[in-house]
């Protein structure tokens, strides 16, 4: 690789890292090609990315950003795996993945989101987060929730009332009758 094809690898990783929502950092020299095929093609089904590069021009890449948080990671072979919007769509692939291939040895080197580290399995840890449909989802139900519990509240207390009245006057009517 010549030196303008390396500034190319580094402006076009600067470019795909800062649209990043998190990076999960994983060695995938502990598999063979047919596993690593796999795992890509089921990141590329959800829209993840998989990159491998020199730790050296990944460096470089981040260098002057919050990503350069993650320089301690970078070491040995290094597949960074990320989604542009959503911050768990990585992790989520990647824990489904080694729940189906338990006898895959993958190693994961950690995790970045925002600034933050998180050192080897802790990066899974992202898959647990919700993802942005389950979050729109849960919006709308409570969005279409709390009307319908605000109107309950707001018709009980009356409709108690009516029921002591109608009491009382049954109370009333069975005294005075």
């Amino acid at each position: 690789m010549n030196r303008a094809e390396k500034e190319q690898a580094v402006a076009d990783l600067r470019d795909s890292l800062s649209k990043a929502a998190s990076v999960v950092l994983t060695d995938l020299s502990g598999i063979d090609v047919d596993t690593t095929n796999e795992l890509r093609s089921q990141l590329r089904e959800k829209d993840v990315y998989c990159k491998v590069a020199k730790n050296t021009l990944i460096r470089i890449a981040v260098e002057g950003t919050k990503a350069e948080a993650m320089n301690p990671l970078l070491v040995g072979p290094t597949a960074l795996i990320w989604h542009d919007e959503e911050p768990s769509a990585g992790a989520k692939v990647l824990k489904a993945f080694l729940k189906e291939h338990t006898n895959v040895k993958l190693d994961i080197k950690g995790g970045y989101i925002d600034g933050d580290i998180y050192q080897d399995d802790a990066a899974l840890k992202l898959a647990d987060m919700l993802g942005k449909d389950e979050l729109r989802s849960q919006i709308l139900g409570l969005m279409k929730l709390v009307p319908g519990t605000f109107l309950a509240l707001m018709t009980t207390a009356p409709r108690k009332f009516l029921a002591v009245l109608e009491a009382r006057k049954s109370k009333l009517e069975e005294e005075g009758g």
